[in-house]
């Protein structure tokens, strides 16, 4: 953030610019941030869509078992078990989205 900074402030120091010139500048200072942001959020986003289909996954299995005459306790057993393996299959997955994120934030600074 400092770097981003110090480019914001030197956007500033040429007195014959124009607003817009110096706007512009300091949006270029900025890019970097931006491309950094959205790399993490589409990673995040893309990480939570998928422990969302997952999790849709196990309580449609469980209201099938329940329409075909499954106990309540028992079908409430095999949910949680499900939503628990999502839980575990998604951690795994953790490390390698890290390494995505990484890998992206460290092409910007290139």
């Amino acid at each position: 953030q400092g770097a981003m900074f110090r480019c914001s402030a030197r956007c500033c120091e040429d007195a014959a610019a124009s607003m817009q010139e110096v706007q512009r500048c300091i949006e270029r200072c900025h890019a970097p941030l931006a491309r950094a942001q959205a790399i993490v959020t589409a990673e995040l986003e893309h990480f939570q869509d998928r422990l969302s289909r997952c999790s849709l996954q196990c309580s449609d299995q469980a209201k099938d078992a329940l329409d075909s005459g499954g106990s309540e306790p028992r079908v409430r057993g095999q949910l949680d078990a499900c939503l628990a393996t999502c839980g575990e299959q998604h951690l795994r997955l953790v490390p390698a989205m890290a390494k995505k994120m990484r890998d992206g934030l460290a092409s910007i600074q290139q």
